[in-house]
């Protein structure tokens, strides 16, 4: 009776998904049920800073008596805004620890052979009790520098799953553009091809909207220098990337590059400039910029924040679900070259249809990379809906600072860079494969 009870808890999850998703292979069905766990404590996270919700986490004991227990604002600040970013630091503390432990235990998993492989595919009711613990401990972490040293945690953390993130954005418009190339050339049908052509020009205005808006709202005619120079920075890199994706050395040796791929990354770098000028916290060059202790109701959400998260959302479900045989990305990505979406499932004696084991031979993925990505994720989700704002001891407030502003542009300038070397890559070295 125990081992049935074991075997169910640790096949169940995969069997009620394998009826929905794109593929039956178990090595999906897995990665979809820890995005899962990250996207349930994402809603949490989210829930805790609603309105209304301070007033339910203040009954939490030392949680915020009159104040807070961070060093120099004692008794000083609101409660409504240090109650939600406590929230949500610990529970996004608590997921990165859940992950990070996942990372360690699956270091060097070769095949679904290694026992390992098997808490990793199924035990799920004993991994959920695992991160509901570590999240009630999380809780009760005492404060003291806690906040401040993880700020500089999820600052790291944030700036790598960004770079994660455009990574998975130029492998998807890889993918887009072969595929619609491909079914338009074996079926002779322009439909594919004006469909590229349309949502290349689709992202492409809405870019050059983006930086038409950025120099109204964002910079000031004596003034925000920086600002100007963000924006003309990456417009510029963007032109370049554009030109070279399309230049006849590039496209003999990449066929499938092109400006579908350009157009995508120019307009997430434009995000990324957009969510950078939103943290500066100068307020005659950042118009929306949120003040988090005022007298009125806390806003803690605004539209790059919104957009943030909808990416998020995107890049979790394309990185659990992703089949590519870009190399390029499935070396950075640590993961094999798409197979197609394998098997139908099998169905057993009792009639219930699981999920097909394809890692016999090997992984189809690093298992440890991908709860590392999962991890920076957390760190990530921590920041976003924070705003990347931290507590200002000095005026006793949550305030923006430039650090972040830097980050995110270091990380748009050193995406941008990474996307041109997989363009130029192959001329440079033509005696590897850059297929």
């Amino acid at each position: 009776m125990l081992h049935f009870r074991l075997l169910l808890l640790k096949t169940c999850p995969p069997c009620l998904l394998c009826g929905c998703c794109p593929s039956s292979n178990n090595s999906t069905i897995t990665r979809l049920v820890f995005s899962f766990f990250l996207l349930l404590g994402t809603m949490v996270s989210v829930i805790m800073i609603l309105p209304g919700m301070e007033t339910q986490l203040r009954k939490i004991p030392g949680f915020c008596q009159g104040g807070t227990a961070i060093p120099g604002i004692e008794n000083k600040v609101n409660c409504d805004v240090i109650v939600g970013y406590k929230s949500v630091y610990r529970m996004c503390f608590a997921m990165t620890c859940f992950f990070f432990l996942f990372s360690a235990i699956m270091i060097g998993v070769r095949s679904s052979k290694d026992p390992r492989a098997a808490f990793q595919n199924g035990f799920w009711f004993f991994k959920f009790l695992i991160l509901i613990g570590i999240t009630v401990g999380a809780f009760f972490i005492p404060d003291g520098t806690f906040h401040t040293v993880w700020f500089y945690f999820g600052v790291v953390g944030s700036f790598i799953f960004i770079l994660i993130q455009l990574i998975l954005l130029i492998d998807f418009a890889h993918t887009w553009n072969k595929v619609w190339v491909e079914n338009a050339e074996n079926s002779n049908n322009k439909c594919w091809f004006a469909g590229l052509l349309s949502f290349t020009f689709l992202h492409y205005a809405l870019a050059i909207t983006a930086v038409v808006l950025f120099y109204v709202y964002y910079t000031q005619p004596d003034g925000c220098t920086e600002h100007k120079v963000f924006i003309s920075l990456n417009l510029i890199f963007c032109i370049i990337i554009s030109i070279v994706s399309i230049l006849p050395k590039i496209q003999e040796a990449q066929p499938h590059s092109g400006l579908l791929q350009a157009s995508l990354i120019s307009l997430y770098t434009m995000y990324v400039t957009w969510s950078a000028m939103t943290n500066n916290p100068d307020r005659n060059c950042n118009p929306s910029l949120l003040s988090l202790v005022t007298p009125g109701p806390v806003q803690w959400w605004d539209a790059q924040g919104i957009v943030g998260l909808v990416i998020f959302l995107f890049c979790t479900l394309y990185a659990s679900i992703r089949s590519s045989s870009n190399t390029q990305v499935n070396k950075l990505m640590q993961t094999e070259e798409g197979t197609g979406s394998g098997g139908e499932g099998v169905v057993g004696e009792d009639g219930i249809r699981r999920a097909v084991d394809n890692e016999e031979e090997g992984v189809t993925y690093n298992y440890s990379f991908f709860h590392f990505h999962l991890c920076l994720a957390s760190l990530y989700i921590m920041m976003t809906l924070t705003n990347w704002y931290q507590p200002d001891t000095t005026t006793q407030a949550m305030q923006s600072s430039m650090p972040a502003v830097w980050v995110k542009m270091s990380s748009s300038w050193l995406g941008l860079g990474l996307y041109l070397w997989t363009l130029i890559a192959p001329l440079i070295f033509p005696d590897r494969d850059f297929s």
